[in-house]
């Protein structure tokens, strides 16, 4: 429900006269669309830098929404980051072994690798880079569940503490 929220906001592009909200909106994804297409340089595909604006809006806003109370950010859920994360690592994957085939072979094999080593390496990097995305977002669903957990903790603790310990921890 959090996820939807962001919606909310966007009728306001339809209006006569933009607001101020519109003004810094529109500044904002200008600036982000130089920047990626600074990134991804003169080949670049066309639509490319829409897609990633789109999904850090998607993600802008989650965690914005996050951040009232009682509002529990869906970006912490593991089939959320899952869903994002699969789907991009695999047309990233893709996209490097059709067109970039050698640097791809390349980063199976680190630098100063013994000639001995290098078929196992080639599994073990294989493997790192299949589980890439599962660890991935496990780790970011725990890292937030955390300090969810921490911010909670530290909130119910809040009012029995005494007022030393309250000025203690400010300074």
């Amino acid at each position: 429900l959090s996820t939807f929220l962001g919606i909310l906001m966007i009728p306001s592009i339809y209006w006569l006269m933009p607001s101020r909200y519109n003004i810094v909106w529109n500044s904002i994804l200008l600036t982000l669309h130089k920047e990626f297409k600074t990134l991804l340089g003169p080949s670049g595909h066309n639509g490319s830098t829409f897609i990633f604006i789109s999904l850090f809006s998607l993600i802008l806003f989650n965690n914005f929404m996050g951040l009232f109370p009682y509002i529990f950010t869906s970006t912490s859920h593991l089939t959320l980051t899952l869903s994002l994360a699969l789907p991009l690592w695999l047309c990233f994957m893709m996209y490097g072994w059709i067109n970039h085939t050698q640097h791809m072979f390349a980063h199976l094999v680190p630098q100063g690798t013994p000639a001995v080593l290098m078929p196992f390496m080639v599994c073990i990097e294989t493997i790192s880079n299949i589980i890439r995305p599962g660890t991935l977002a496990v780790r970011l669903t725990a890292n937030m569940i955390a300090g969810h957990l921490l911010l909670t903790l530290l909130g119910n603790t809040g009012p029995s503490m005494s007022y030393l310990l309250v000025t203690f921890l400010l300074t």
